[in-house]
This record gives structure tokens, C-alpha cells and sequence, in this order.
């Protein structure tokens, strides 16, 4: 008895130039292929036109390696803002989903969500705080992704046209933790105040630990930067800002753009409830064997963690666990025949648990502990009476985004570190 396909490779980016045909024709075949849409129907040339709703609008490719060293393009969604000719029915601080897209013979392996999920990111890394879209009351399967992922029917803003009738389902972002709260659960080793900008130093242990939480326009803003500027390099360490909606002064990104400053990386902030019965099913994977949890990183738990971190000298060990160490929290681990293979830290602020440090022995991947550790993590959360719980993971890492899904998480905050290599 044959089972359902292997799920695909899928990468989700914004579209290129070079993917705008291939997303075009992808769109009207599989519109085609599902009987919405006639070879006569003059709709066929408006999907085919890629090139206007990347242009007008935000266009995601899903895309999947050939074995040959290319990509093949495989699944396409449009984001269209509220105002934009593509958004029929998005409202002010909304973006509409339109024209999500799967060739037939990539269907059934996770492409469509993995488009979904990438749209709910960019969509709040954009600012905006809802997601909506219409659909047929037959797209049955298509409904069911649309529940998973935390759709909810919005029965006074259907529509139709034509004699089709579409229903509204929206997406609410959660509230994010917000840039104090993070900080809180993960605190530089030593900290500079310089005109409200709170300068974290830490032997270049993490950047989260190592860069500028800009929460306050400093009233000699020149005066600020060259100051942060001197303080990084009395360290041997990059300038580096974290930059996102809470950023002050309000145009601080395109000043440090202007200074130098290059985005190194970007952050997606996922959230979820500490208690989430919507998920229940999916955390019971049995407790891992030789599970340890303590209210102290174990040194193998600090060792491991630091042989991560290139370019950290080993004398920097106590300034990593002072880091660790820096707000109260539980530090997971496993071990196998004495050696360390998997590890997690929860930390607890205002009401929150941080979510961090998650590795597991590469020797011991696609067996279920990375599961059963964030399992293990959110039942720590929750027996600490936190109500809420969030992580961090680079935009990029689009296998780890997948996992945190299943879990619950949802994205509700983006942000950016910019970078300026000092003399």
C-alpha cells in the first residue's frame, strides 16, 4: 500500500527576473489543471504576466534543485498590498495572498505550505499585521492547510463574482515579545548606555550579545554613532545595529545603509502560546533517553555551545557563560554513551520564555530529537508559568522554519543586523 510522496527540497525566495516565465506558465497550467480556467479565457494571459505582479506586487517562487546544479520552479504565490490592482478584498495594514500556484506533479509534497509559511514571514517582516485570501468552498485540501496554519473564516467580507462565491479567511500575526524582552533572556556581558542606545559587549560572543539595541532617537544622533563606533573598536569587534520596527530614530536603517553599513543577517521572531491544545497532538514524541535538565549549562553543554561560534578564542569561556547565564533559565541535554548530542535553552522574562541554543549531533539528525527537545523545552515554559513562548531563526533557514510550524509557532516580527567593519 503506497503511502503519500516523499516531501520535496523546497527553497521559497522572492522571484528573480530569471523565474518570472517559468512562474507565469507554472500559474496558468495548474489553474488549468484544476478546470478554473479555460484555454480560450483571456485570465490565462493575466497569470502568464508574472513580470507585473513582481513588479506591482510581491512574487514567491518555490523552487527545487534538478540535480544538475539549477533550480526548477515548482510552486508561485502572490503578496499583494492593500491598494495594489492585484488586492481584492485587503484592507489597510493587510496583504492579500493571490494566485498560490503548485504544478501537478509536485502536489502532496509540502509545497504549498512551504510557500504559505515563507508568505506569513514576508508579510510581516513588510509590517503588516494580517493576511487574507478568498477560496472556493471546494478547495477542500487547500482549507485544511489554511486551518493548520491559523486561518480563520471571515464570513461578513465574503464575496463574488459571476455566480462564484469565495470565502474570506484571515491570519492574525501574534504579538511579538518586542526587543526588551528578548534582550532580557539573552544579556550582553557588559553593557554601555550612549544616549538611550543600549551598547552590548561580549568578546564577539553572538551579535546578539554584540550589537545595538537602538530603542531611543539620541539627541545628538552624529555624536551616537561615532561613540557606538569607538566602543566597537576599543573591542576588536564590528559596529553592528539591530534594526527592525522598533528602531529609533525612525530612518536608522537607511542612515547606517548610507554610513556603510551592510545587512550580514536577518531574523524571523516566532510565537506561540505556552499552552497550545491546537497542537497537543503533535508534542507527546517520547522524552528523550538520557534527558537532562538543570538550572545550569553543564561545561560540555558551554563547550559544545562555544565550538559553534567561529572565531571565538577558548579564554573567552567565561564571558560565554556569563551570557548564558545572564537571565534565569533551563538548560536542556542529552547524552548518548557519555557524549553530548543534543541541547536547548529556555529562558524566562516578563511572562515569556525564550526559546534558544537548539543543536544536535549531526550523527544523530532525522531521528525526532530536534522534535523532542523543543517538545521537552515548551513543557519546561510552560511548568515555569510562562503564557507565551518565542524563538529566533535566520530568515534563510527554511528546514528549521518548517519544524517550528508544526509546532505552533508563527512568525510575528522581523528584523536586521547591519554590520560596518571598522579600521
Amino acid at each position: 500500500m503506497s503511502g503519500a510522496p516523499a516531501p520535496l527540497a523546497v527553497t521559497v525566495r522572492v522571484a528573480s527576473e530569471d523565474d518570472e516565465q517559468a512562474a507565469g506558465e507554472l500559474t496558468a497550467q495548474a489553474y488549468q489543471a484544476d478546470g478554473l480556467l479555460l484555454d480560450a479565457d483571456p485570465y490565462a494571459d493575466e497569470l502568464r504576466d508574472a513580470h507585473r505582479r513582481a513588479v506591482e506586487a510581491r512574487l514567491l517562487v518555490a523552487t527545487v534543485p534538478t540535480g544538475d546544479g539549477r533550480e526548477a520552479v515548482v510552486g508561485s504565490l502572490t503578496l499583494a498590498p492593500y491598494g495594489s490592482s492585484y488586492a481584492e478584498v485587503a484592507e489597510p495594514d493587510e496583504v492579500e495572498v493571490r494566485m498560490l500556484a503548485v504544478a501537478p506533479e509536485a502536489r502532496r509534497r509540502g509545497v504549498a505550505e512551504a510557500l504559505m509559511q515563507a508568505a506569513l514571514r514576508e508579510a510581516v517582516a513588510g509590517g503588516a499585521r494580517r493576511v487574507v485570501l478568498s477560496m472556493l468552498d471546494a478547495a477542500t485540501s487547500a482549507r485544511r492547510l489554511y486551518d493548520r496554519l491559523g486561518f480563520e473564516p471571515q464570513p461578513d467580507r465574503d464575496w463574488g463574482h459571476g455566480g462564484v462565491h469565495l470565502r474570506v479567511h484571515a491570519w492574525t500575526a501574534p504579538e511579538p515579545p518586542g526587543a526588551l524582552v528578548e534582550a532580557a533572556t539573552w544579556s550582553p556581558a557588559h553593557m554601555v548606555d550612549v544616549d538611550g542606545w543600549r551598547v552590548g559587549l561580549s568578546a564577539g560572543i553572538t551579535r546578539r550579545a554584540n550589537s545595538v539595541l537602538a530603542l531611543a532617537a539620541p539627541s545628538d544622533l552624529a555624536g551616537a554613532l561615532a561613540r557606538v563606533e569607538a566602543l566597537y573598536r576599543q573591542e576588536s569587534l564590528p559596529a553592528t545595529f539591530r534594526v527592525g520596527s522598533e528602531s529609533r530614530p525612525w530612518d536608522l536603517d537607511l542612515l547606517l545603509e548610507d554610513r556603510g553599513y551592510t545587512t550580514v543577517t536577518t531574523t524571523d521572531v516566532l510565537v506561540r502560546a505556552a499552552h497550545d491544545p491546537t497542537h497537543g497532538s503533535a508534542e507527546r514524541p517520547p522524552r528523550p533517553a538520557g534527558l537532562h535538565v538543570g538550572d545550569d549549562p553543564e561545561e560540555d553543554w558551554v563547550h559544545d555551545w562555544l565550538a559553534g561560534k567561529h572565531g571565538v578564542h577558548p579564554d573567552s569561556a567565561a564571558v560565554g557563560r556569563a551570557v548564558l547565564t545572564s537571565a534565569r533559565a533551563r538548560y536542556l541535554s542529552v547524552h548518548d554513551g557519555g557524549r553530548l548530542v543534543g541541547r536547548a535553552r529556555v529562558a524566562f522574562a516578563e511572562g515569556w520564555a525564550g526559546v534558544s541554543c537548539l543543536a544536535v549531533d549531526p550523527a544523530q539528525r532525522r531521528r525526532g530529537l530536534g522534535r523532542a527537545l523543543m517538545v521537552a523545552a515548551l513543557g519546561e515554559a510552560a511548568q515555569a508559568g510562562a503564557h507565551r513562548v518565542f524563538l529566533q531563526v535566520e530568515a534563510s533557514n527554511s528546514g528549521a522554519a518548517r519544524l517550528y510550524s508544526t509546532l505552533g509557532f508563527r512568525p510575528a516580527q522581523r528584523y536586521a543586523y547591519r554590520e560596518l567593519t571598522l579600521p
